[in-house]
């Protein structure tokens, strides 16, 4: 089954929405960004979906902050695990005390063979620790988040020889394609489900049912 992540919460509302209806992981992000949660928002989200019976995992979102900055914000909201987001090293990887998702940022002079050296790279120094790589689109001024989609048959490429969680410019329409194409281990989403800079209940769930019935049927 397709991992999926929702990014960029803010509130308990639709943390609540997306753990409900089978989001495996939910993103807050402490970077700069828009979508920059407090760390009172985050520990509201943590603690509204650990009453659930089966919890998602929470996710911070860090980019190039100092490392212990990084494993105290973890601590004092109780996050599952740590997703970095900037120009981090693999050695700078070491000193996070959580679970890592690194980001491997792609541009349009990407290739499979850069991502996959990097990946494996990656899981040599990095063994013995549990890490996940997600692709997502290089932004002009932005880490994350940009809406924008990549080449599907580069992370098609990378997919066939390392678990990947892909992201940039999913959304409900789109998703289930990329599945069926891609074969990713896990999917990411924050600007495909909202509406007006806002997330929307509604996407977050045509989006969740969308990876769901790609599964279904692949």
């Amino acid at each position: 089954m397709t991992h999926i992540k929702i990014c960029g919460l803010h509130g308990a509302e639709h943390a609540l929405v997306a753990a409900s209806a089978g989001a495996d992981y939910l993103g807050m992000i402490f970077a700069k960004s828009r979508r920059r949660v407090s760390l009172e928002q985050a520990r509201l989200i943590v603690e509204s979906v650990h009453r659930l019976e089966h919890p998602p995992k929470a996710v911070g979102v860090f980019a190039n902050s100092p490392a212990s900055e990084v494993n105290r914000i973890a601590h004092s909201c109780r996050l599952d695990r740590v997703q970095l987001s900037g120009d981090e090293t693999y050695e700078y990887c070491l000193e996070i005390a959580y679970p890592l998702i690194k980001v491997i940022h792609i541009s349009a002079a990407s290739t499979s063979e850069e991502i996959l050296s990097k990946i494996a790279e990656g899981y040599r120094i990095m063994a013995g620790k549990e890490i996940m790589f997600l692709l997502d689109s290089l932004g002009r001024n932005a880490y994350g988040g940009t809406g924008e989609s990549f080449d599907w048959q580069l992370a098609k490429k990378v997919s066939a020889h390392f678990p990947v969680i892909i992201a940039g410019g999913l959304t409900p329409l789109n998703v289930g394609e990329l599945i069926r194409e891609v074969h990713p281990l896990g999917v990411d989403v924050s600007s495909g489900v909202e509406s007006d800079y806002q997330k929307d209940s509604a996407k977050i769930l045509a989006f969740i049912k969308a990876v769901n019935a790609a599964d279904f049927t692949r």
